[in-house]
């Protein structure tokens, strides 16, 4: 018995994060700015301890996230700059 508890809980947990995909999903397209900000952010989880780990402590850790935020923001201007030069009809 308890272990048809576990599989229903499993399957209304699996229901709930479908539902909560589908959800950000269905307002990706109207809202992406608060999504791409979220994902760079978590993005940045990975980064940062590369960073820091490059440093070999010169910095600290709040620098390192700054400088893996201040990476994303760059690379970020990069790719706008080029679509911007290279299919100006667009804007």
């Amino acid at each position: 018995m308890h272990k048809r508890n576990r599989n229903t809980k499993k399957e209304v947990d699996d229901w709930d994060m479908l539902q909560a995909i589908s959800f950000v999903m269905s307002k990706w397209r109207k809202q992406q700015l608060p999504l791409a900000i979220f994902i760079v952010l978590c993005w940045n989880l990975a980064v940062a301890p590369i960073v820091y780990a490059a440093s070999d402590g010169i910095l600290e850790r709040p620098s390192a996230w700054a400088i893996g935020i201040l990476g994303f923001v760059t690379v970020g201007l990069v790719i706008y700059l080029f679509v911007v030069i290279f299919q100006p009809e667009r804007f």
